[in-house]
């Protein structure tokens, strides 16, 4: 059985991520994309607009001193919604993250409108991030 189309987006968002493509990412991300990262660390927030969003991947890797990383597991995904899980780890100031995250997806017309960044341990992944 063939995989989604929104199964591979997905997946192209993360190897773009990876190889920090925005070019790529500009091709699945919707130009409106609305980017909510949780907590209470100093990056948390909503960030709107696809420009907003890849600026806070920039402060992201500032932050992490470039030491942010995502290995995925697997991806979940339908016409609307996707779900990516992942094992993520980040370090800064001698403090380190290694755990399971999620990224729930809004889909619309093949491009990702929305997405929800959700580690499993928020309160570990906060101390790291400050």
């Amino acid at each position: 059985m063939a995989e989604h189309p929104n199964v591979v987006r997905i997946k192209d968002v993360y190897a773009a991520m990876a190889k920090g493509d925005l070019a790529a990412l500009n091709d699945v991300f919707a130009e409106d994309l609305v980017w909510h990262d949780g907590g209470r660390n100093q990056l948390s927030g909503d960030y709107r607009g696809r420009e907003a969003v890849f600026q806070y991947f920039g402060k992201v890797m500032e932050v992490t001193q470039g030491s942010l990383a995502l290995d995925l597991h697997s991806v979940l995904a339908d016409d609307e919604h996707g779900v990516a899980l992942m094992t993520i780890s980040a370090s800064r100031g001698g403090r380190s993250f290694n755990g399971n995250a999620v990224d729930v997806m809004h889909l619309r017309d093949g491009k990702v409108v929305e997405v929800w960044a959700i580690p499993t341990d928020q309160y570990a992944y906060d101390e790291v991030i400050g």
